[in-house]
């Protein structure tokens, strides 16, 4: 039986964009059954791509999968030019990864007029043409509506992953593993969340308007003498999370600590964890975060008290699927 698992494994060709080339080398390292291949990525003088799929002739009848990381708009369209390329150099299959599915926030209209940007990139990624072996594979990470699953077309197979095994393993390791409350900063990351996470106490915190300010409050839950850690999707400016922080320690959390699978922090935002909020208060104990947007991972390096939780063992086993 063994044997015969071993033969259904596939041998896969994983292409990747410049920014993740570190993530794809963590990602061969986890299976002799992953090559890394290669892209000539250049401009021509006006800066529109110049783009060379390496090798193109020798992946035919290959399993392939390309890592992508829309980190902005300028990156996008080069990106999409080679995804849009792969499946049609008659691959027996082709998968793409995006960790992170930049616009996930911008999923609903509140008025006439707003522009659901999130519906629009899963628009294009249902576009990409159907290789030799049937659609595409999209894996994608800890969406962050789980409603835009139903945004994707038929033309793409979406994968949702998550990165939560990466922090309980995490959190098996502490040696207060005893004394851990998991603390979700609104209903909506409960809701995402808290079957995966089930054997933990919770504590659930909401926003109340008050005036013109929103205000965190604690909804439920006890985090008194306890070693809290704060689990979202992703994080921008951080501002949530420093105050649910503050909301837990009055209410006599011995420590807080925080967990987001996408950490964006747009304009450097993450330097507000570096230092006691403050100067008087208690900060983050840890803060994790997966290596989905490798910018944040390159400039928080060796930095407390981050802490980066690879999804490449993770990827190495969507690939097989």
């Amino acid at each position: 039986m063994g044997e015969l698992k071993s033969l259904n494994k596939k041998q896969v060709q994983l292409f990747y964009c410049m920014e993740c080339e570190e993530l794809a080398r963590k990602v061969a390292a986890h299976s002799q059954l992953i090559t890394l291949q290669s892209i000539n990525w250049r401009n021509f003088d006006d800066g529109f791509p110049n783009l060379y799929v390496n090798n193109a002739h020798d992946i035919r009848g290959q399993h392939v999968a390309f890592l992508a990381s829309f980190s902005s708009p300028a990156v996008i369209f080069e990106q999409l030019s080679v995804i849009y390329n792969l499946p049609r150099l008659f691959v027996a299959s082709f998968t793409l990864v995006l960790p992170f599915f930049p616009t996930g926030s911008f999923e609903r209209m509140e008025e006439e007029g707003d522009v659901a940007t999130a519906f629009t990139m899963a628009r294009i990624l249902s576009n990409i043409p159907i290789s030799r072996g049937g659609p595409t594979s999209l894996v994608i990470y800890d969406i962050h509506a789980l409603q835009e699953r139903f945004y994707f077309g038929d033309h793409v197979l979406p994968l949702f992953e998550t990165g939560i095994p990466l922090l309980k393993l995490r959190l098996h390791q502490l040696p207060d593993a005893d004394n851990i409350v998991v603390a979700f900063p609104d209903d909506g990351a409960w809701k995402r969340f808290h079957k995966l996470l089930d054997h933990f106490p919770m504590v659930i915190c909401t926003k109340v308007r008050e005036g013109d300010k929103r205000i965190v409050r604690l909804k439920e839950g006890n985090p008194a003498n306890c070693h809290v850690v704060i689990v979202d999707d992703l994080v921008q400016s951080g501002g949530t999370l420093i105050e649910c922080q503050k909301v837990l320690v009055a209410h006599g959390a011995a420590k807080v600590s925080a967990y987001v699978t996408h950490g964006v922090f747009p304009k450097r935002s993450w330097e507000r964890f570096t230092k006691k909020n403050d100067g008087s208060e208690k900060g983050f104990t840890f803060f994790w975060i997966t290596d989905s947007c490798p910018h944040t991972v390159k400039a928080i390096e060796n930095t407390a008290p981050f802490e980066v939780l690879s999804l490449a063992g993770s990827i190495a086993e969507a690939l097989q699927i």
